[in-house]
């Protein structure tokens, strides 16, 4: 009987691949949120919330053609208030001042109504890819009349008068923990952040 020779061969093999990011991205995203706080005639704080918003399409379109490629540009901006009159699904990218079948602005026809016309707000310098805009209504009409949220509105066209739809509407918001009640006399201060 012949022994039996086991052979084996070596063999090396080195395999590299080389891995590289296609292309380096970069995002913004428009977003913002609105921080209300109601006074009574006494200075006494009747609520405090936050309201995460919607930043409407036609808001982001004019934000993009402003940032990118406006010329000696100027435009007027608004906050309102949303009333529950007529109130249904409430703000919806798809939302212009012309047409929001969700929801009512506050202040005019509908319930509350507040001194004088919607409220320029006073614009802080941006820090932190943040800024922030605050005004102040003061309500004339009833007791524990409802609120729902919040509307910004802005652009060359964008009008002071309450219920106007010129102007293009940037964001708007509802409380998300429940309608909220104001009396005659009560103060809300809003502030308006956009992030980025």
């Amino acid at each position: 009987m012949q022994p039996h020779n086991e052979r084996a061969n070596g063999v090396d093999i080195a395999g590299a691949s080389i891995i590289r990011d296609s292309g380096v991205a970069e995002a913004a995203h428009a977003a913002g949120k609105y921080h209300c706080v109601c006074r009574g005639p006494d200075g006494q704080i009747k609520l405090e919330e936050t309201i995460n918003n919607v930043v409407t399409t036609l808001g982001r379109n004019l934000a993009l053609d402003t940032f990118l490629a406006g010329a000696s540009y100027t435009a007027a901006a608004y906050l309102g208030l949303i009333s529950n009159v007529s109130y249904g699904a409430g703000a919806l990218a798809a939302d212009t001042m012309a047409s929001h079948a969700g929801w009512t602005e506050a202040g005019g026809t509908n319930a509350p109504t507040y001194s004088g016309a919607r409220k320029a707000p006073s614009w802080s310098a941006a820090a932190g890819a943040s800024k922030s805009g605050t005004a102040t209504f003061t309500f004339t009409s009833g007791t524990n009349v409802i609120i729902k949220g919040c509307l910004l509105v802005f652009g060359p066209s964008a009008s002071a008068t309450i219920d106007d739809a010129g102007g293009t509407l940037y964001s708007a918001g509802t409380f998300t923990v429940g309608d909220k009640t104001v009396s005659n006399g009560d103060s809300l201060t809003v502030t308006y952040s956009a992030l980025m």
